[in-house]
Parts: C-alpha cells; sequence; structure tokens
C-alpha cells in the first residue's frame, strides 16, 4: 500500500491561518455551534385515531423528538441548568400524549411541539409520530407523521 494513501490531509485554511471548516461568529471571531438534543423511540400507550376503536381501546405510538437549542451554555458549564433535561421532556410528552386524544397525528404533533416550544428555551423543535401498526388492511411496517417547527423570533 502507498503511504501516501493513509497519510492524514492538512485542513484547508485561508489567507490569515483559520481553518476553513470552522463557522465563524463574525461579531466576535469565535466559533459557533449549535446544539441539538434527539431522543428516538419513545414508547407510549395512547388512544389516538380516527375510529372510535383506536380511541377507545388505544394503541402504542412511538416519538421521535428533535430539539434544536442554539448554543447551549452545557457544552462549557456541564451543567443540567444550562440544557434540555431529556427525562424532563420525555415525561412531558408522556403526560401530552396520554392525556387527551386527537384524531390525528398532524394535530398530536403540533400539540408537543408547541408546547416544547413554550416550556424550552428551543430555537425549533422536530416531532415524529409513528404508529407501528397502523389499522389499515394491508402490509404496512408503519405510518409515521413528523412536524417541524421553529419558534417565533
Amino acid at each position: 500500500m502507498d503511504g501516501e494513501e493513509h497519510a492524514e490531509e492538512a485542513d484547508e485554511v485561508d489567507d490569515d491561518g483559520q481553518d476553513l471548516g470552522e463557522e465563524l461568529d463574525e461579531e466576535h471571531g469565535e466559533s459557533s455551534e449549535s446544539v441539538t438534543v434527539e431522543i428516538t423511540g419513545l414508547s407510549l400507550y395512547t388512544h389516538h385515531g380516527v375510529s372510535d376503536a383506536e380511541r377507545e381501546v388505544g394503541q402504542r405510538l412511538v416519538f421521535d423528538l428533535r430539539l434544536d437549542l442554539g448554543e447551549s451554555d452545557a457544552t462549557v458549564t456541564d451543567s443540567l441548568e444550562d440544557t434540555v433535561d431529556y427525562g424532563e421532556v420525555c415525561q412531558l410528552v408522556a403526560l401530552i400524549a396520554q392525556q387527551r386524544s386527537h384524531k390525528t397525528l398532524e394535530r398530536l404533533c403540533s400539540t408537543i411541539a408547541d408546547r416544547l416550544l413554550a416550556d424550552y428555551e428551543l430555537e425549533g423543535v422536530w416531532v415524529k409520530a409513528t404508529k407501528p401498526e397502523p389499522p389499515i388492511a394491508l402490509a404496512v411496517d408503519e405510518v409515521s407523521v413528523e412536524l417541524w417547527r421553529e419558534a417565533d423570533a
């Protein structure tokens, strides 16, 4: 094997020696970063759906969430108070999903997104609700609805 194939590539830099891979905060000349908290596979027994049977008997839904925090002091402070407690978020989503029934997953995702944006300092939130066993007469692995909502400026 050629030794050049395994040589690490040098980082590209501009005329001032700044790494071109870093995103700059123009005002302060510092790198900026954005933190996203992702929760996948939150499985809850709920009572959502168009049919009476779905609302009365219930079914399992699986939730995936992405919380866009933007910049987070927790990257420096290592403090839970400077970020979002994902355990608390899971409890809130469970409460919302189980306290009342919606006919559509779209409305359920919207309700969850609104509450998360109201309760936490987020730049945006993505909510996905999946029915792993949808009540349809055809073979389908799952049905899901995704919703992305940005915080009001």
